[in-house]
Parts: C-alpha cells; structure tokens; sequence
C-alpha cells in the first residue's frame, strides 16, 4: 500500500538500467532492494559498499535536486565528525527510464537498524548514543540558526499539526491524556536561545546496531542548527527506563532540556501513528511505542526517569 498520494514506483530493474547508463563504472555491481520502514525513500544497494535513494514523492526536477544537493552537503560536513560512522555522498543521478527524479548514491554503512535489533535494554548503546549526540553538538554551528519549518524551533508553532494529529486519532490514541499531555509540554521554558548542530531525526530506523553497541547513524540530510533538546527524541524512541537515564545523565541535561527533548518525541511520535496506520505498520508501532513511554514517564510524576 502506497504512503503518499501518487508515490513513485521504483523497481530493481529500472534502477540497474539507471546505474548501467549513468555510471557504467558500476554496471557490473548487483543491485538489490532494501526493505525498510522509511518514508521518504526507496532503497537500493549497488554492489557491498554503495547505497542508492529514490525520493517516494513526487515534485519538480530542480526542487528535487536542490534538496539532494543540501542532504549531501549535510552529509559531507558530518562525516567523520563524531567516532561513529555516518554516509558520505558519492553522486548525484539523472532522471531516466521512467523515473522522473535525479537521486543520491552514498556509501553504505554496515549494522541492523534499531528497529529489528532492538538495543533498548542496552547501557552500551546509551552511553554510544549520548557519545554521538555529544559529538554531533560540539560541531561548530558556523553562525547559523534553526530556519526552518520542521521540527527544531518553537514548539508551539507545531499547535497545528497536534490539533491535525489528535482529530486523526481518536480511534487509536487515548486522546484527551496526549492533549493534556501537550498542554503542558508545548510551554516547556527554553532560557537560552542558543541553537546547537543536529542530527534531527534519531528514530530507530536511522540508527544501526552490531553487538548490542551503535555501529552507525544514517539519513543525515537533516544535520543542522536547531534546539539542543531536539536529538533527545532518541531517549524515547530508543531506549527503555534504565538506559534512558544513563543517556540523560552522560549528556548532563537539565530539567528543561529534557522536556524539550519530550516534547519533540511527542510531535514526531503523534504524527507517524495515524498517517502510517495502514500504509507502513512499522513506522506506526515505533510511534505507538514511543508515546507509551512518553505517557508512563509523564503519569510518573517525574520530569525525567529514575531520580528526577
């Protein structure tokens, strides 16, 4: 079932005859689809050390293009840049055989996504986790500033999108307890405006696993200035209670930062529940997981896990 009105078909066969005509040099690789929860892109290896991403959603060549050309400027300025390993752009592809879109080759990064490995238990991969936020907020901003209309700014301009999301869930969602919960969230205090780089989207499926330890983080065409609470999404979306205070507690956050943290979980998490209900039941139960653990962390009483 399709995610998005008119979404793009993308088969292995047209990719093989893109990679064959664009870049003969890799005509020999095999290719092979990926199954994936994600939403945005179909994905593809060429051979063991390259990843293809076809953009889902229809829209004009140059736009597109524009946007594939920011991820990977995005991607080149993270690589490297923490002790964790993260995609480099290799090149940027031409519409062609029936695909009406340019598309990115990066390198590929080997692990499971979180989303099958499941590290939620794991101290290791929290005390990883927080390490490759730490490293990601040390990187210098260059002067910019959040900008722009996603997550990462303030919280109440997303007042909108809940009422959306709470009138699209009364049938799946206990509902009048996440309005509650988000009156109280969106009015959480940020003293200092300051933004900080972000990888700003730590959901299970970007992120990768090997031995129970963070072996890699994809989908960085986010990388940006925004909220230093806005990577914390990962406490919810990751982990479960005990490692959640061990990432809080090696990141120092404070009790304001955390609910941030809280409240962008929340507006991520409320939006992916109904507009993937049908369409991609894995993306729908990492949401339904996440607000299960946001509702029992806030029925606690407590701003932030064992201790607080």
């Amino acid at each position: 079932m399709a995610m998005h009105p008119n979404e793009l078909t993308v088969t292995v066969d047209v990719v093989r005859a893109l990679v064959a005509e664009q870049f003969p040099e890799w005509a020999e690789l095999p290719v092979r689809a990926v199954v994936s929860d994600g939403t945005v892109n179909a994905l593809f290896r060429i051979g063991d050390r390259l990843g293809a991403r076809f953009p889902l959603e229809p829209g004009e060549v140059d736009r597109t293009l524009r946007w594939l050309e920011a991820e990977a400027e995005a991607a080149r300025e993270l690589a490297g840049r923490t002790r964790f390993p993260t995609p480099e752009p290799v090149a940027l592809g031409r519409p062609g055989h029936g695909y009406p879109l340019p598309w990115s080759v990066q390198t590929w990064i080997p692990g499971t996504v979180a989303s099958e490995a499941d590290p939620s238990g794991s101290v290791a991969f929290a005390e990883d986790l927080a390490d490759f936020v730490a490293g990601v907020r040390a990187i210098d901003t260059r002067g910019r500033t959040f900008g722009g209309s996603g997550r990462g700014g303030a919280l109440t301009s997303h007042d909108g999108w809940m009422e959306t999301c709470f009138s699209r869930s009364e049938e799946l969602l206990d509902v009048p307890e996440l309005r509650r919960m988000w009156a109280a969230l969106r009015i959480t205090p940020r003293p200092d405006p300051t933004d900080v780089m972000n990888h700003g989207d730590l959901i299970p499926g970007n992120v990768l696993v090997t031995a129970g330890r963070l072996a890699g983080v994809i989908d960085v065409g986010g990388f940006g200035p925004a909220d230093p609470a806005l990577d914390l999404v990962a406490a919810w979306q990751l982990l479960d209670t005990g490692p959640r205070q061990v990432f809080r507690d090696r990141l120092g956050c404070d009790d304001e930062e955390w609910e941030r943290g809280k409240a962008w979980a929340f507006v991520q998490s409320m939006g992916v529940v109904w507009y993937y209900v049908e369409s991609n039941p894995g993306m729908a139960a990492f949401g339904r997981r996440s607000l299960e653990r946001l509702v029992l962390d806030h029925l606690s009483g407590r701003t932030g896990g064992i201790g607080r």
